[in-house]
């Protein structure tokens, strides 16, 4: 029975995990703020250059939010740049990324 239990809270965390995750990433501009920092650390204006669609208000409500998700900091001199955890993210996002390009190969244009 113990085996049981622990195998549905492990499944409960794991949901858990998921869903907040999902929740992060589900939100507007979040995604292309992490992809931006990928090749390191960037200024608040470079980031809202790269990122010209998204007002200044939004932009600083996900960098808040990455920072607390600890997936982004801010260095003083140098700007945002990705965390470890936000790096590991973008490595694990790698299949995603070369899926997405092939698709869009093929579909897209």
């Amino acid at each position: 029975m113990k085996t049981k239990n622990h195998s549905r809270a492990s499944e409960q965390k794991a949901k858990n995990a998921i869903n907040a995750a999902i929740a992060l990433f589900h939100k507007r501009w979040t995604m292309r703020i992490l992809w931006e920092l990928r090749e390191g650390p960037v200024t608040f204006r470079q980031l809202q250059a790269a990122c010209s669609e998204v007002s200044s208000s939004v932009l600083n409500v996900r960098l808040l939010e990455l920072r607390a998700a600890q997936l982004v900091e801010h260095t003083s001199g140098e700007g945002y740049a990705l965390t470890a955890w936000g790096a590991e993210l973008l490595v694990a996002m790698r299949p995603l990324v070369l899926w997405a390009g092939r698709w869009h190969q093929a579909i897209i244009q």
